[in-house]
């Protein structure tokens, strides 16, 4: 475990620096569980059941716990408007179509993604129990949050689990000039032993589309190589990016393998889209398109479990991730993290000063959207 022990010393010195810098001027910590009262009240104003009000926002408040600030309070309004046009049934509920001991395919009913996300890792989470993998696929969804919010929910079982959703169109293949498929999330996340596990949750563009508009929000610009101007170039202009909505799929450019990102995009929408008989790729609505369509997205749940292979497998992955902790890092101030740790650093940052820093223009928004539905604007800790 001495890799282990060199990732709390890491948490300890990054937490301690983040501490200190994080009631800045400009931001509010608030409370976990009062950033979820926010949620669920704003999904009830728009006539949300308390219910999948509730399962909306554990996922959103997951992403601000863990640092994914794109997904968490920064998403609310878009699934706020989604049902407020009627895009979006949030009292939907999901339907099984078809399904196998291992397998099923399912019908979202344009539900809340979050109540198709949390229905169908469930069931995938039966079959791996019972026969050894479960791999469920979803048409007719929307979007549902981070996707190793799903993935962590396998963990809790003892269970590796994978998910992927497609999204609307916002990556362009490489050597073109217009965005064909999403920013096709995945996520893996694997069981060591004593609680620890590797989470892996990407994008399969360079960047999700939340950071730019998080930069946006900020004023700020992005960095080269996210994302495309209309010309096909790469742009710093988070406002420009925006505006294209053409990112760049994973690794940039094509000289710097940008295309193995594209294949990755390709193989989420191919599991999904494909799979599961949703919209696919250019067919799925546009990013914050103002139309009366659903979103129709395609969505992947996968539940396996280790008992029913070699034995031994939480051995294995912490005897793993502790030899890559451990290794001499080129930088002594950043040690080596196995994926999941950011996250973890994060939580303990959250933890220890009592709720959940928010940007300035994030608390204007959501001052806004709380006068709005009149609802109890955010309390701070």
């Amino acid at each position: 475990m001495v890799g282990r022990k060199l990732l709390l010393s890491a948490v300890a010195t990054l937490t301690s620096s983040v501490r200190g810098t994080s009631r800045l001027a400009g931001t509010m910590v608030v409370p976990i569980q009062e950033a979820k009262r926010f949620m669920v009240e704003a999904m009830v104003a728009v006539g949300t059941v308390q219910q999948h009000a509730e399962q909306m926002a554990d996922v959103l408040v997951a992403a601000d716990y863990r640092g994914h600030y794109s997904h968490g309070l920064n998403r609310l309004e878009m699934y706020l408007a989604d049902i407020e046009t009627k895009t979006t049934d949030a009292n939907a509920k999901p339907a099984v179509l078809k399904e196998s001991p291992a397998t099923a395919w399912v019908d979202g009913n344009n539900a809340l993604g979050p109540v198709v996300g949390n229905f169908c890792m469930q069931l995938a989470i039966q079959k791996a129990e019972a026969v050894g993998v479960g791999w469920v696929v979803a048409k007719r969804s929307n979007h549902y949050g981070i996707a190793g919010w799903y993935t962590r929910t396998a963990l809790q079982h003892g269970l590796l689990g994978m998910s992927f959703t497609n999204t609307s169109p916002l990556m362009g293949p490489t050597r073109a000039k217009e965005a064909a498929l999403g920013t096709n999330p995945l996520s893996l996340a694997a069981p060591g032993k004593n609680g620890d596990s590797f989470v892996l949750d990407m994008a399969t563009t360079a960047v999700a589309v939340g950071k730019i508009e998080m930069q946006r929000r900020k004023g700020e610009p992005i960095t080269e190589g996210w994302a495309q101007d209309p010309q096909g170039q790469s742009t710093t202009d988070a406002d420009l990016a925006f505006k294209t909505g053409c990112l760049m799929p994973l690794g940039g450019p094509e000289i710097t393998s940008g295309y193995k990102g594209y294949g990755l995009g390709l193989l989420v929408e191919t599991f999904c889209g494909v799979l599961a008989g949703s919209a696919f790729g250019p067919n799925i609505r546009r990013w914050m398109e103002n139309t009366d369509r659903p979103a129709d997205l395609g969505q992947c749940f996968v539940a396996i479990n280790p008992q029913f292979f070699a034995p031994g497998f939480e051995d294995r992955m912490s005897s793993l991730m502790d030899h890559l902790r451990s290794m001499h890092p080129a930088d002594p101030s950043k040690p080596v993290l196995v994926p999941g740790d950011p996250e973890l650093n994060h939580m303990k940052m959250v933890d220890e000063q009592g709720g959940v820093p928010y940007h300035e223009n994030q608390l204007k928004a959501s001052a806004a959207l709380a006068k709005r539905l009149a609802i109890r604007p955010l309390q701070e800790a």
